[in-house]
């Protein structure tokens, strides 16, 4: 048995429906899900409740590991406030222990950025939810690790913790050995995936991923980074990969899980 738990990022299997992702990961094999709040949204308008959404994943023998994701945190508006109050709400009714913090996408002034984190990661604690700071290699601001780390280390916080990526590390100009920079127990979450040969690393959007072990990454080194710092909590599949979503889900989760179970040994 691995030391990391093995997650699959609801984006992988989309559009397939909330209820069926569940199914889908359970029957791959699945220990854990991510889910994103917006999907969550779809499934209340359609009649679905956060009771029966809950009940499903827990007889699914799933957990949710993380939500997906507050968004206009830094200078929010009220109505941005009540949005990530929302947000945080409907993630701790799935007893979900972190939600991603998620960067604007422009260039931010990074100790602004940690004081607004920290209130969010007050705002947290009246749900027992812990915001954790993402990057993303195709913005202009909060590009790569260790952004994100200014950020959430600047907090000062001890909650404080941080989402990495495969791809958001090359995609931002970084490589894989920016993991060094943390402690495991500062990585909320550890978000897999590969970026394809053909395409130029900095032409990419998300869109590009591909399977682990389809693309350039050095993920062996990625996951020996991974111990080196003693992290040992979830890996979780994401994709964004136009070709997967036309495929049968079920056959995309169970090549995913293989392909992680292979590269974690």
């Amino acid at each position: 048995m691995s030391e990391f738990l093995l997650c699959l990022n609801t984006s992988t299997i989309q559009p397939t429906p909330l209820l069926k992702k569940i199914e889908v990961a359970s029957k791959a094999g699945f220990q854990a899900i991510e889910p994103w709040n917006d999907e969550i949204d779809d499934y209340l308008r359609d009649g679905g409740s956060m009771r029966e959404l809950r009940s499903a994943i827990g007889d699914s023998g799933l957990k949710v590991v993380s939500a997906i994701a507050l968004f206009d945190w830094i200078d929010p508006s009220q109505a941005a406030r009540d949005e990530c109050r929302r947000r945080m709400e409907q993630a701790a009714m799935l007893e979900s222990p972190y939600i991603v913090a998620s960067p604007p996408q422009e260039v931010v002034n990074l100790d602004h950025a940690a004081k607004a984190y920290g209130a969010l990661i007050a705002l947290g604690r009246k749900f027992e939810i812990r915001p954790a700071m993402e990057f993303l290699g195709f913005v202009s601001g909060v590009k790569s690790m260790a952004a994100a780390w200014a950020i959430a280390g600047g907090s000062g916080d001890a909650d404080a913790t941080v989402v990495g990526d495969v791809f958001h590390m090359l995609r931002g100009g970084s490589t894989v050995d920016d993991l060094l920079m943390i402690s495991g127990d500062r990585m909320a979450i550890f978000h897999v995936n590969d970026l394809p040969v053909e395409i130029p690393v900095t032409a990419q959007t998300d869109h590009d991923r591909v399977m682990p072990g389809q693309g350039i990454a050095d993920l062996p080194r990625v996951i020996a980074n991974l111990r080196a710092i003693g992290y040992s909590g979830p890996i979780s599949l994401e994709l964004f990969n136009k070709q997967l979503w036309d495929e049968d889900p079920l056959e995309v989760a169970k090549t995913g899980i293989e392909r992680l179970k292979s590269l974690v040994g």
